[in-house]
């Protein structure tokens, strides 16, 4: 099939899960189970993945070689949701050199000191390169939300703490995606949108499989008692910060293969659109590349 018409393909099964309008949007208008139509064995699936990593690495050489764009891949989710899972496999065929991987985790003292948005401003991909979050400044609206008093260690002056800190951390986060997306920072978001039961069940797994209890943590079945806080939270951030230059997507995550498919297509998608080449060689340059041929064989 002609790359045209599977992006067409890939248009088609992404455009229903992408974000990029804040009114209306409601998550429960987005069902965890869905599989966009498609009905496919596991070898199936698996094929059809491994030709979207191969166009995907294609393009992140081009990416490389142009040195302009950067490409942020945002990951959020319940845990369980298979966040690593979906970068390890959409990303299996990408050269290391031009991708950098960040999960963040509970901020050092050195991070607590400065404003909530130092420590993920320093890991934007420079350009050239992908850059991927796991788990990202969202945290600061979402776990911090639900977890208020994880807001007192931030050491914030008390006036500032109002009840409109959630939206107005939400408008700065809207702000700084403008200004990188405006500096050449591809911005896409990915939500792995998994229903309570789905999580329960890969709970379960981690707990009766030996070899994934490593996987599990007590935090995990507590943080479950949150469970309708998240979704509003998810929810309002969402909505907030929903954009055509740094869409959204709510990604059905119950069915491990078409969330992978998905995240894999999106990307595709949003790297062709920016129309990367290799860069071209002009008069000078070949003029270097033909002195350093006729040195070369003058070796032999």
């Amino acid at each position: 099939m002609p790359r045209e018409e599977v992006l067409d393909l890939l248009q088609k099964y992404v455009i229903p899960y992408r974000v990029t309008k804040r009114k209306g949007f409601r998550l429960k208008d987005f069902d965890p189970g869905d599989t966009g139509g498609l009905q496919m064995e596991k070898a199936e699936a698996t094929e059809l993945l491994q030709a979207g990593t191969a166009w995907l690495a294609e393009e992140q050489d081009m990416l490389y070689a142009q040195d302009r764009w950067s490409l942020l891949l945002v990951f959020q989710a319940m845990d369980a949701a298979g966040k690593d899972g979906t970068i390890k496999h959409v990303m299996s065929g990408v050269n290391p050199q031009g991708c950098q991987v960040f999960s963040f985790k509970q901020p050092s003292s050195e991070e607590i000191a400065h404003d909530f948005m130092w420590r993920y401003a320093r890991r934007l991909p420079e350009r050239g390169h992908i850059g991927i979050f796991n788990r990202s400044y969202y945290e600061e609206v979402l776990v911090v939300r639900v977890h208020p008093e994880l807001l007192e260690r931030q050491k914030l002056p008390q006036p500032l703490v109002s009840k409109r800190i959630w939206d107005e951390r939400l408008a700065d986060i809207a702000h700084f995606e403008e200004y990188a997306a405006r500096q050449g920072t591809k911005i896409l978001k990915f939500f792995l949108h998994v229903s309570r039961q789905e999580q329960e069940k890969r709970f379960m797994e981690r707990l009766e499989q030996p070899e994934k209890n490593w996987k599990f943590s007590p935090s995990d079945v507590r943080e479950r008692k949150f469970w309708d806080e998240y979704m509003h939270a998810f929810e309002e951030a969402i909505a907030a910060t929903a954009s055509k230059q740094a869409p959204w997507f709510v990604v059905p995550a119950d069915n491990k293969w078409f969330s992978r498919l998905l995240v894999a297509a999106a990307t595709v998608e949003a790297m062709v659109s920016l129309d990367l080449a290799y860069p071209k060689v002009d008069a000078a340059k070949k003029k270097e590349l033909a002195a350093a041929r006729l040195a070369l064989s003058r070796e032999r």
